[in-house]
């Protein structure tokens, strides 16, 4: 079978190649594929950016079909319908395990990066980290859950958006447009989505089909004088900063009201950056930083797709075939798109 393969250490080294059908172990089932999001973390594997352990197939935002059950499996049957938690080896044993934080557990090797991922056709999966798709989700829209699952993780469960509550937004990208759609789920009175110039001509103009109030930096009006009009002077509630820009992190602070929360969820690429720590402490706001999914936002995410509260198949933007993965990857780093979706052949 084909699959997209991060051959050997360094930027580039990325091709697709034949390699053979997984078998599953004890306790494993074998999916087949049916479609795979690309992530920003493929694109940081592919540059060199992002911890990986290479011969390793690339992908974790799958959804798909079990075809084959391993020894000793008994949660799932042939013919369930998937998606799946990136969480595998966890070691089970350490503190975080033992209370339910496999996410950042230091032995995990999620698919994609540290073990075998989903941009091929077949893949196993421990059937403990599986979620059940409910009939009404089409496998597309749910390979768009586990980002998803992210933002609910994030935005709900750790920086507790909550009914009337006003959020902004930095950063329009797939994450942050997820997770303005996750705030107004959540019961937001309303959520503003801040930009760059560069983001207008795709994720700001979905920001606003989406229904979203939109600002712009370096626009004609300056977006934290207008949030603070839009809030009496107080600033936002929740800031959600999914840009991973150093500008967008010093703004955050700016944005927020006192005692408010900053949910940080962008990664910035570098060893360390400029942040106005005193203006932080004296606005004694909340700093909230994310990494990975929890068990319950996997099902959080699911009924909240299901029920119509969080379409998240607006932020698909290209559906492609495997083998243009080298166009899909072009698309994104351009900004010219917003989720992508390969299709194994």
């Amino acid at each position: 079978m084909k699959a997209l393969v991060k051959t050997q250490r360094g930027p580039g080294f990325v091709e697709l190649r034949d390699v053979a059908r997984p078998s599953p172990g004890p306790g494993e089932v074998l999916i087949e594929v049916k479609a795979c999001g690309v992530c920003g973390t493929d694109i940081h594997v592919l540059h060199d950016e992002f911890p990986y352990w290479p011969p390793v197939i690339l992908g974790h935002e799958f959804s798909g079909e079990i075809v084959e059950l391993g020894p000793g499996t008994s949660l799932f049957q042939v013919g369930d319908r998937v998606v799946g938690e990136p969480h595998t080896q966890a070691c089970g044993q350490c503190y975080l395990c033992r209370t339910g934080n496999i996410q950042i557990c230091r032995m995990k090797r999620s698919p994609g990066w540290g073990i075998d991922g989903a941009f091929t056709r077949y893949l196993k999966m421990p059937e403990r980290l599986l979620h059940r798709i409910p009939d009404s989700v089409s496998y597309e829209t749910a390979a768009v859950i586990e980002p998803a699952a992210n933002t609910v993780h994030d935005v709900i469960e750790r920086a507790k958006v909550e009914a009337g509550d006003f959020v902004v937004v930095i950063g329009p990208g797939p994450i942050g447009l997820l997770a303005a759609m996750t705030a107004r789920a959540g019961g937001a009175r309303q959520t503003v989505v801040i930009g760059t110039k560069q983001d207008e001509a795709v994720r700001l103009a979905k920001a606003r089909e989406l229904g979203f109030a939109v600002q712009v930096h370096g626009g004609a009006a300056d977006p934290v004088e207008a949030v603070l009009d839009l809030t009496g002077g107080a600033g936002a509630d929740v800031v959600v900063e999914c840009s991973g820009s150093a500008a967008g992190i010093a703004s955050a602070v700016d944005l927020v009201r006192k005692k408010g929360r900053i949910c940080a969820i962008g990664l910035t690429g570098k060893p360390s950056i400029p942040f106005p720590w005193d203006k932080a402490a004296f606005k004694v706001c909340d700093l909230i930083f994310n990494l990975s999914t929890s068990y319950t936002s996997w099902d959080r995410t699911i009924h909240l797709v299901a029920n119509g509260a969080l379409p998240v198949d607006k932020v698909i933007s290209h559906r492609l075939p495997l083998s243009q993965w080298e166009y899909a990857f072009g698309e994104i780093e351009a900004q010219r798109a917003l989720k992508v979706l390969l299709i194994p052949e």
